[in-house]
């Protein structure tokens, strides 16, 4: 219990959002991914994989939220929401998506919401995209490359 004490504390190190904000994101997937796969190679006798599918989820959220502050102003989040929109045929409204640009929660409450959440998809989040490479799903790389059942 206590690595993963340590383990969730180093992660949440790079996640904070004045720190993730100022690297760039392609920084702060590829150190995120290291963590990872390193933590899932020096812990992969255990059995893990209910804290991983957590642990996906609590990512996706984090990665949700640091996008939208790294978007910050409103006009630049209503445009990048409905260029993605359409990219990953979502099929929201203008108006969905300028209730949720516009509306007064913080970040952490915004990126759960239903608009932000299937348009910045595990989908989206996961795939590599130019020089930015995508976030590892933990449980299919602890499944799949260390060949573990």
């Amino acid at each position: 219990m206590i690595e993963r004490r340590d383990f969730m504390t180093s992660l949440k190190w790079f996640f904070l959002r004045k720190r993730a904000v100022a690297c760039t994101l392609a920084d702060t997937i590829t150190k995120v991914n290291q963590i990872l796969r390193g933590w899932i190679h020096y812990f992969r006798i255990g059995m893990m994989k209910s804290f991983l599918t957590e642990l996906r989820m609590w990512l996706r959220h984090k990665s949700r939220v640091i996008i939208l502050k790294m978007w910050k102003r409103s006009k630049t989040i209503f445009r990048h929401l409905t260029y993605l929109n359409k990219i990953m045929h979502c099929h929201f409204s203008f108006e969905d998506i300028f209730k949720v640009v516009h509306s007064r929660l913080g970040w952490y409450r915004k990126a759960t919401g239903n608009v932000v959440h299937f348009i910045l998809s595990p989908k989206f989040l996961e795939k590599d995209k130019g020089d930015c490479p995508g976030f590892v799903n933990p449980l299919s790389y602890y499944l799949d490359k260390l060949c573990i059942m």
